[in-house]
Protein backbone atom coordinates (compact mmCIF):
# COMPACT_ATOMS: atom_id res chain seq x y z
CA UNK A 1 0.00 0.00 0.00
CA UNK A 2 3.05 2.33 1.01
CA UNK A 3 4.54 1.72 -2.68
CA UNK A 4 1.21 2.09 -4.10
CA UNK A 5 0.46 5.18 -2.24
CA UNK A 6 4.01 6.69 -3.32
CA UNK A 7 3.67 6.03 -6.57
CA UNK A 8 0.61 8.07 -6.63
CA UNK A 9 1.55 10.70 -5.57
CA UNK A 10 5.11 11.20 -8.38
CA UNK A 11 2.45 10.92 -10.70
CA UNK A 12 0.67 13.40 -9.36
CA UNK A 13 2.90 16.33 -8.91
CA UNK A 14 4.42 15.37 -12.35
CA UNK A 15 0.86 16.66 -13.86
CA UNK A 16 1.31 19.52 -11.57
CA UNK A 17 4.33 20.53 -12.75
CA UNK A 18 3.72 20.03 -16.60
CA UNK A 19 0.54 22.25 -16.46
CA UNK A 20 2.69 25.01 -14.45
CA UNK A 21 5.39 24.79 -17.50
CA UNK A 22 5.59 28.15 -19.28
CA UNK A 23 5.88 27.51 -22.92
CA UNK A 24 8.62 30.14 -25.18
CA UNK A 25 6.55 31.94 -27.62
CA UNK A 26 7.23 31.39 -31.34
CA UNK A 27 9.46 33.85 -32.76
CA UNK A 28 8.02 36.23 -34.76
CA UNK A 29 10.64 37.84 -37.24
CA UNK A 30 13.42 36.53 -39.29
CA UNK A 31 15.65 33.52 -37.92
CA UNK A 32 18.51 34.20 -35.88
CA UNK A 33 21.31 34.33 -38.60
CA UNK A 34 24.84 32.46 -37.61
CA UNK A 35 27.60 34.41 -36.75
CA UNK A 36 29.69 35.46 -40.03
CA UNK A 37 33.71 33.99 -40.23
CA UNK A 38 36.12 36.48 -39.62
CA UNK A 39 36.33 36.34 -43.60
CA UNK A 40 33.31 37.33 -44.26
CA UNK A 41 32.96 39.73 -41.81
CA UNK A 42 35.92 41.42 -43.12
CA UNK A 43 34.41 41.32 -46.98
CA UNK A 44 31.27 43.13 -45.52
CA UNK A 45 32.96 45.35 -43.66
CA UNK A 46 35.23 46.48 -47.11
CA UNK A 47 31.96 46.52 -48.80
CA UNK A 48 33.03 43.68 -50.80
CA UNK A 49 30.95 41.66 -53.75
CA UNK A 50 31.56 39.42 -56.31
CA UNK A 51 35.11 40.26 -58.56
CA UNK A 52 34.80 39.46 -61.92
CA UNK A 53 38.95 38.39 -61.42
CA UNK A 54 38.79 36.14 -58.54
CA UNK A 55 39.43 32.90 -60.49
CA UNK A 56 41.52 33.72 -62.51
CA UNK A 57 43.55 35.24 -59.77
CA UNK A 58 42.92 31.86 -57.52
CA UNK A 59 44.25 29.89 -61.20
CA UNK A 60 47.60 31.86 -61.55
CA UNK A 61 48.50 31.42 -57.48
CA UNK A 62 46.97 28.34 -56.95
CA UNK A 63 46.75 25.72 -59.71
CA UNK A 64 49.30 23.24 -60.26
CA UNK A 65 47.74 23.66 -64.34
CA UNK A 66 48.71 27.53 -64.45
CA UNK A 67 52.69 26.00 -63.53
CA UNK A 68 52.28 23.45 -65.95
CA UNK A 69 51.07 25.52 -68.89
CA UNK A 70 53.72 27.75 -68.46
CA UNK A 71 56.59 25.34 -67.75
CA UNK A 72 55.41 23.43 -70.92
CA UNK A 73 55.39 27.16 -73.39
CA UNK A 74 59.31 27.13 -71.86
CA UNK A 75 60.36 23.79 -72.34
CA UNK A 76 58.79 23.80 -75.80
CA UNK A 77 60.78 27.00 -76.85
CA UNK A 78 63.98 25.83 -75.35
CA UNK A 79 63.88 22.72 -77.62
CA UNK A 80 63.67 25.10 -80.60
CA UNK A 81 66.57 27.31 -79.63
CA UNK A 82 69.25 25.69 -81.60
CA UNK A 83 67.05 25.31 -84.80
CA UNK A 84 66.16 28.94 -84.70
CA UNK A 85 70.02 29.84 -84.30
CA UNK A 86 71.20 27.40 -86.87
CA UNK A 87 68.47 28.92 -89.70
CA UNK A 88 70.55 32.45 -90.43
CA UNK A 89 66.56 33.46 -92.05
CA UNK A 90 64.93 32.92 -89.39
CA UNK A 91 63.30 35.86 -87.72
CA UNK A 92 60.26 36.28 -85.27
CA UNK A 93 60.12 40.17 -86.23
CA UNK A 94 56.97 40.45 -89.00
CA UNK A 95 58.24 41.84 -92.33
CA UNK A 96 56.39 44.77 -92.20
CA UNK A 97 58.89 45.10 -88.49
CA UNK A 98 61.91 44.28 -90.36
CA UNK A 99 63.58 47.54 -91.23
CA UNK A 100 65.22 46.97 -95.03
CA UNK A 101 68.55 48.68 -93.63
CA UNK A 102 68.83 46.16 -90.60
CA UNK A 103 68.26 42.46 -92.29
CA UNK A 104 68.54 39.99 -90.21
CA UNK A 105 71.37 37.78 -91.33
CA UNK A 106 74.14 38.78 -89.50
CA UNK A 107 73.25 40.40 -86.75
CA UNK A 108 73.12 38.92 -82.78
CA UNK A 109 70.62 36.67 -81.66
CA UNK A 110 68.33 38.04 -79.14
CA UNK A 111 64.90 37.01 -77.68
CA UNK A 112 62.31 39.62 -77.19
CA UNK A 113 60.44 38.80 -73.85
CA UNK A 114 57.14 41.10 -72.78
CA UNK A 115 57.52 41.34 -68.59
CA UNK A 116 54.38 41.26 -66.67
CA UNK A 117 52.60 37.77 -66.64
CA UNK A 118 55.37 36.41 -69.02
CA UNK A 119 58.40 36.75 -67.12
CA UNK A 120 57.55 37.90 -64.10
CA UNK A 121 54.50 36.90 -61.72
CA UNK A 122 52.06 40.18 -60.66
CA UNK A 123 49.07 37.55 -59.25
CA UNK A 124 49.83 39.35 -55.56
CA UNK A 125 49.04 43.07 -56.85
CA UNK A 126 46.01 41.46 -58.87
CA UNK A 127 45.08 39.42 -55.51
CA UNK A 128 45.10 42.86 -53.68
CA UNK A 129 42.80 44.66 -56.18
CA UNK A 130 40.60 41.76 -55.73
CA UNK A 131 40.51 41.22 -52.07
CA UNK A 132 39.92 45.47 -51.73
CA UNK A 133 37.50 45.54 -54.64
CA UNK A 134 40.02 47.19 -56.56
CA UNK A 135 40.54 48.36 -59.98
CA UNK A 136 44.23 48.93 -61.94
CA UNK A 137 45.49 52.06 -61.00
CA UNK A 138 48.85 53.77 -61.65
CA UNK A 139 49.68 54.79 -57.98
CA UNK A 140 49.15 50.95 -56.83
CA UNK A 141 50.77 49.73 -59.53
CA UNK A 142 54.04 51.77 -59.41
CA UNK A 143 53.87 51.13 -55.60
CA UNK A 144 53.56 47.23 -56.25
CA UNK A 145 56.64 47.54 -58.61
CA UNK A 146 59.24 49.63 -56.20
CA UNK A 147 58.46 46.76 -54.04
CA UNK A 148 60.81 44.78 -56.50
CA UNK A 149 58.86 41.09 -54.95
CA UNK A 150 57.23 39.77 -58.33
CA UNK A 151 58.44 36.19 -58.73
CA UNK A 152 59.87 34.81 -62.35
CA UNK A 153 56.95 32.90 -63.86
CA UNK A 154 57.03 28.73 -63.82
CA UNK A 155 59.77 27.72 -65.81
CA UNK A 156 61.18 31.45 -67.21
CA UNK A 157 64.42 30.81 -65.72
CA UNK A 158 65.48 27.51 -67.23
CA UNK A 159 64.46 29.08 -70.81
CA UNK A 160 66.78 31.84 -69.53
CA UNK A 161 69.65 29.88 -68.77
CA UNK A 162 69.39 27.84 -72.08
CA UNK A 163 69.36 31.44 -74.33
CA UNK A 164 72.10 32.46 -72.14
CA UNK A 165 74.10 29.41 -72.49
CA UNK A 166 73.84 29.58 -76.28
CA UNK A 167 74.83 33.21 -76.82
CA UNK A 168 71.49 34.68 -77.05
CA UNK A 169 70.37 38.34 -75.81
CA UNK A 170 66.99 38.68 -73.71
CA UNK A 171 65.42 41.98 -74.26
CA UNK A 172 62.49 42.99 -71.58
CA UNK A 173 59.62 44.76 -74.33
CA UNK A 174 57.31 45.99 -71.69
CA UNK A 175 55.00 48.39 -71.11
CA UNK A 176 56.59 49.32 -67.97
CA UNK A 177 56.81 52.96 -67.66
CA UNK A 178 60.41 54.19 -68.82
CA UNK A 179 60.49 55.97 -65.27
CA UNK A 180 60.05 52.36 -63.73
CA UNK A 181 63.45 50.91 -65.44
CA UNK A 182 65.48 50.40 -62.16
CA UNK A 183 62.98 48.80 -60.61
CA UNK A 184 62.00 46.64 -63.06
CA UNK A 185 66.04 45.57 -63.81
CA UNK A 186 66.65 45.36 -60.05
CA UNK A 187 63.51 42.94 -59.64
CA UNK A 188 64.71 41.00 -62.78
CA UNK A 189 68.06 40.70 -61.06
CA UNK A 190 66.50 39.37 -57.60
CA UNK A 191 64.33 36.72 -59.68
CA UNK A 192 67.17 34.78 -61.45
CA UNK A 193 67.11 36.52 -65.03
CA UNK A 194 69.85 37.65 -67.02
CA UNK A 195 70.09 41.40 -67.44
CA UNK A 196 72.86 42.12 -69.85
CA UNK A 197 72.69 46.23 -69.15
CA UNK A 198 70.16 48.31 -68.87
CA UNK A 199 69.63 48.75 -72.86
CA UNK A 200 68.06 45.51 -72.87
CA UNK A 201 64.93 47.08 -71.04
CA UNK A 202 62.72 48.59 -73.94
CA UNK A 203 59.81 50.03 -71.33
CA UNK A 204 56.81 52.14 -72.61
CA UNK A 205 58.22 55.75 -73.57
CA UNK A 206 61.57 55.05 -75.30
CA UNK A 207 62.21 56.93 -77.47
CA UNK A 208 62.86 55.42 -81.01
CA UNK A 209 64.41 57.71 -83.87
CA UNK A 210 62.01 57.58 -87.26
CA UNK A 211 59.43 55.96 -85.45
CA UNK A 212 55.96 57.50 -83.97
CA UNK A 213 54.74 55.67 -81.26
CA UNK A 214 50.89 55.27 -80.79
CA UNK A 215 49.89 54.65 -77.58
CA UNK A 216 50.95 51.18 -75.50
CA UNK A 217 51.65 49.54 -79.27
CA UNK A 218 55.08 48.07 -79.35
CA UNK A 219 55.95 48.12 -82.56
CA UNK A 220 58.37 51.01 -82.07
CA UNK A 221 60.31 48.91 -79.86
CA UNK A 222 60.19 45.83 -81.98
CA UNK A 223 61.68 47.75 -85.11
CA UNK A 224 64.24 48.92 -82.46
CA UNK A 225 65.05 45.41 -81.31
CA UNK A 226 65.49 44.21 -84.44
CA UNK A 227 67.99 47.38 -85.81
CA UNK A 228 70.82 45.45 -83.50
CA UNK A 229 69.67 41.95 -83.29
CA UNK A 230 68.39 38.84 -85.15
CA UNK A 231 64.95 38.01 -83.33
CA UNK A 232 65.01 34.26 -82.89
CA UNK A 233 61.82 34.22 -80.85
CA UNK A 234 59.07 36.59 -79.07
CA UNK A 235 57.24 35.84 -75.74
CA UNK A 236 53.86 37.29 -74.09
CA UNK A 237 50.61 36.86 -72.93
CA UNK A 238 48.61 39.61 -75.28
CA UNK A 239 48.25 39.56 -78.92
CA UNK A 240 49.96 42.93 -79.23
CA UNK A 241 53.11 41.42 -77.63
CA UNK A 242 53.75 39.79 -81.21
CA UNK A 243 52.16 41.83 -83.97
CA UNK A 244 50.73 45.03 -84.19
CA UNK A 245 47.03 45.44 -83.40
CA UNK A 246 45.82 48.50 -85.26
CA UNK A 247 41.77 47.80 -84.31
CA UNK A 248 41.42 45.95 -80.67
CA UNK A 249 37.92 44.53 -81.84
CA UNK A 250 37.10 40.53 -81.72
CA UNK A 251 36.92 40.31 -85.72
CA UNK A 252 40.34 42.21 -86.11
CA UNK A 253 42.19 39.88 -83.36
CA UNK A 254 40.98 36.53 -84.96
CA UNK A 255 42.02 38.18 -88.41
CA UNK A 256 45.39 38.44 -86.99
CA UNK A 257 45.52 34.86 -85.23
CA UNK A 258 44.69 33.51 -88.38
CA UNK A 259 46.85 35.17 -90.11
CA UNK A 260 50.20 34.12 -87.94
CA UNK A 261 48.31 31.02 -87.01
CA UNK A 262 51.84 28.90 -87.88
CA UNK A 263 54.09 31.51 -85.95
CA UNK A 264 52.80 30.36 -82.48
CA UNK A 265 54.76 27.47 -80.87
CA UNK A 266 57.84 28.36 -83.38
CA UNK A 267 58.44 31.78 -83.55
CA UNK A 268 56.01 32.99 -80.91
CA UNK A 269 55.11 31.91 -77.81
CA UNK A 270 52.16 32.54 -75.91
CA UNK A 271 51.79 32.33 -71.84
CA UNK A 272 48.02 32.04 -70.55
CA UNK A 273 46.74 35.39 -68.64
CA UNK A 274 42.96 35.42 -67.69
CA UNK A 275 43.60 38.06 -65.15
CA UNK A 276 43.57 41.11 -67.76
CA UNK A 277 44.89 41.89 -71.14
CA UNK A 278 43.37 43.82 -74.40
CA UNK A 279 41.37 40.96 -75.26
CA UNK A 280 39.28 41.83 -72.46
CA UNK A 281 38.52 45.73 -73.18
CA UNK A 282 38.17 44.32 -77.17
CA UNK A 283 34.49 42.72 -75.75
CA UNK A 284 33.10 45.86 -74.31
CA UNK A 285 34.04 48.25 -77.38
CA UNK A 286 36.94 49.27 -75.45
CA UNK A 287 34.60 52.00 -73.55
CA UNK A 288 36.74 51.87 -70.30
CA UNK A 289 35.33 54.84 -69.57
CA UNK A 290 31.85 53.17 -68.63
CA UNK A 291 31.46 52.05 -64.99
CA UNK A 292 32.31 48.32 -63.93
CA UNK A 293 28.67 47.70 -63.64
CA UNK A 294 28.52 48.60 -67.08
CA UNK A 295 31.78 47.21 -68.80
CA UNK A 296 30.57 43.53 -66.23
CA UNK A 297 27.03 43.55 -68.04
CA UNK A 298 28.59 44.04 -71.59
CA UNK A 299 30.98 41.40 -70.90
CA UNK A 300 27.74 38.81 -69.82
CA UNK A 301 26.39 40.11 -73.10
CA UNK A 302 29.09 38.80 -74.90
CA UNK A 303 28.98 35.29 -73.31
CA UNK A 304 28.04 32.41 -75.88
CA UNK A 305 25.32 30.17 -73.81
CA UNK A 306 24.79 28.60 -77.21
CA UNK A 307 26.51 26.33 -79.53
Amino acid sequence: MRASATAASLLATAFILAACKVTAPLPTGDPVKPAPSDATADAQRQGAGADDNLNAVLWVQRSAEYQANAISIFRAAADHLDAALAEPEWDALVPAEREQAAPARGLAPAVIMDIDETVLDNSPYQARLVANGLEYDEVTWDQWVAEKKARPVPGVLEFAKAAESRGVTLLYLSNRAVHLKDATLANLRAAGLPVKDDSVFLGLGTHVDGCEQHGSEKLCRRRLAGREYRVLMQFGDQLGDFVEITANTPGSRADLLAEYDDWFGERWWMLANPTYGSWEPAVFNNAWGESRDVRRTMKRDALRPEI
